[in-house]
């Protein structure tokens, strides 16, 4: 089976338990000066389109989310983007997201990943399902281990 049979198991798990629309799993990655993040693994998604995009850290959900290891949560992407800056957020554009959330996966102490919960209509991604992403992103995927702070 290996790794990435166990990721995309555990997103469909995660997707299906709380209905999103579409759950991805961005990386971060080492590149030459800085770190960038992409988009490996998704479930329910239109097409493969996701796999082409590469943010950097604070650009895109996945950017910002992993620049200040905060959630962030947008219950309506046509309140919250203004039209004209929706090319900012590539995945909300090729997904046809109109509500989502998205989480920091923490590994060893540090954002290694986020996790996307999101919806094509608006309005559907609430405080509990914000909640339920969080709480998937605490328990793990795969192999990040999701703690924010290193045990003793």
């Amino acid at each position: 089976m290996g790794l990435h049979a166990d990721y995309q198991m555990e997103l469909d798990a995660i997707r299906q338990a709380f209905g999103y629309d579409f759950l991805a799993l961005a990386l971060v990655e080492p590149a030459e000066q800085q770190y960038v993040i992409r988009w490996k693994y998704a479930t329910g998604n239109l097409n493969e389109r996701f796999r082409r995009i590469v943010l950097k850290s604070g650009k895109g959900i996945a950017g910002m989310v992993f620049k200040t290891g905060k959630p962030v949560f947008i219950p309506s992407v046509r309140d919250y983007v203004a039209a004209s800056s929706l090319f900012n957020y590539p995945i909300v554009q090729s997904e046809k997201l109109e509500s989502l959330g998205a989480v920091p996966i923490w590994n060893d102490s540090r954002v290694s990943g986020v996790l996307l919960g999101g919806f094509r209509e608006e309005d559907l991604m609430t405080p509990d399902l914000m909640f339920a992403l969080e709480q998937a992103a605490r328990h793990g995927i795969g192999e990040l281990d999701g703690k924010e702070v290193a045990s003793q």
